[in-house]
C-alpha cells in the first residue's frame, strides 16, 4: 500500500515536472531521471485517470485542458503533504528560541508557575511575556501567542484554539467579611463596598449575577476602580471590598486563606479563554510547545 502512494506521487511529481517545463527532456533533468522514467510516469498516470494530460508533438509538448485541471488539484494536494511534513517533522524537533505572548495581567500571573516548569524542561526555550488588559495588535506587535479572555477581532490573521471556559463570581478578603459581616442575599450587595474594573473601552464593567436562575447586571457605585485586572485581584485581598471575578484567577487565593468566595449560588458562566497565532505554513516547535503546555495546564 505505501509503495503504491509513493509510486502516485512520483508519478504526479513528474508531471509537474513536465507541466512547469514544458519538456519531457528538461523535466527528466530536473528530476535527476531519464527521459524514459518521466514519460513512463505519465504514462501511468493518464491510463489511471483515463484520460490525456500532454498533447506531445516532435517539437512540443501543450497540456491539455484536462491536464490543466490535474494540474491545479496537483499543486494543492503537493502543497498540503508538505505542509504535513513540516508539521511532523516541528513536533519531532526541540523547542528553541524565543517565544512572545500578550496574557490579560490577572491571569498571566496564574499561568507563571507552570510555564516556570516548561522553561525548565526545554531549558533551550526563552519566554518574553506581557501582563496586560489593554487590546494589543497580535499582528503588528509581533506576537507568538495572545491569550484573550472574551472578545476576539473579527480579522482572519490569526487561528485560535480555545483554552478553557471560566465562572464569574463574587469575592472579598476574610478580613473584609469579618469587618462588614456575612452576606446572604444579592440584596445586601448595596451595603457593601465595591471595586469595580474599568475595561479596555473605559466602560465600567458590571456585575453580571444569577437572581433565582435569572441572569442580570448590578450596575455598582464603587469605592475603588482599577483598570488593571491583577490590580483587582490584590485589592480584594487587601480587604478593599468585593470583586467580581473569574474561578480560575480567585483559585490560589481563596486555597491560600487570602479570598472567600461570596453568594456562590449567584456564580454566571464567564467568557471563554482562547490563545490566538498568527497564520502561517505551520506553526514552530517552540510555539506549539508553549500552546499545548497552556491548553494542558488549563484543562486541568
Amino acid at each position: 500500500m505505501v509503495e503504491r502512494v509513493e509510486a502516485a506521487v512520483q508519478d504526479i511529481e513528474a508531471f509537474l515536472a513536465v507541466a512547469q517545463t514544458g519538456s519531457f527532456t528538461r523535466a527528466a533533468e530536473s528530476l535527476g531521471t531519464s527521459k524514459s522514467n518521466v514519460g513512463k510516469a505519465v504514462q501511468r498516470l493518464e491510463k489511471r485517470l483515463g484520460t490525456r494530460l500532454f498533447q506531445r508533438t516532435t517539437r512540443a509538448v501543450r497540456m491539455t485542458e484536462d491536464g490543466e485541471t490535474y494540474l491545479r488539484a496537483a499543486h494543492v494536494a503537493l502543497a498540503g503533504l508538505r505542509d504535513a511534513e513540516q508539521e511532523l517533522a516541528a513536533r519531532k524537533s526541540e523547542p528553541i528560541g524565543r517565544v512572545r505572548l500578550d496574557v490579560p495581567a490577572g491571569f498571566g500571573r496564574l499561568l507563571l508557575p507552570g510555564l516556570a516548569e516548561l522553561q525548565r524542561r526545554h531549558p533551550k526555550l526563552t519566554l518574553e511575556m506581557a501582563l496586560s488588559d489593554r487590546m494589543s495588535d497580535p499582528v503588528a506587535e509581533g506576537w507568538d501567542i495572545v491569550v484573550r479572555i472574551g472578545h476576539l477581532p473579527a480579522d482572519g490573521e490569526m487561528t485560535v484554539r480555545k483554552l478553557c471556559d471560566l465562572r464569574l463570581g463574587l469575592y472579598a478578603s476574610p478580613d473584609y467579611v469579618k469587618r462588614k459581616g456575612p452576606i446572604d442575599s444579592l440584596a445586601e450587595l448595596n451595603t457593601h463596598d465595591a471595586v469595580i474594573f474599568r475595561g479596555p473601552s473605559g466602560r465600567l464593567r458590571p456585575w453580571t449575577v444569577s437572581d433565582a436562575g435569572n441572569v442580570r447586571d448590578m450596575v455598582m457605585e464603587p469605592v475603588l476602580v482599577l483598570a488593571d485586572g491583577q490590580a483587582l485581584v490584590d485589592a480584594a485581598a487587601n480587604g478593599f471590598g468585593i470583586v467580581q471575578i473569574n474561578d480560575r484567577v480567585a483559585r490560589p487565593y481563596v486555597e491560600a486563606g487570602r479570598l472567600v468566595h461570596i453568594l456562590p449560588a449567584a456564580d454566571v458562566d464567564g467568557p471563554p479563554v482562547h490563545a490566538m497565532i498568527p497564520l502561517g505554513l505551520r506553526m514552530p516547535a517552540k510555539t506549539r510547545a508553549v500552546l499545548n503546555h497552556l491548553a494542558d495546564s488549563l484543562r486541568e
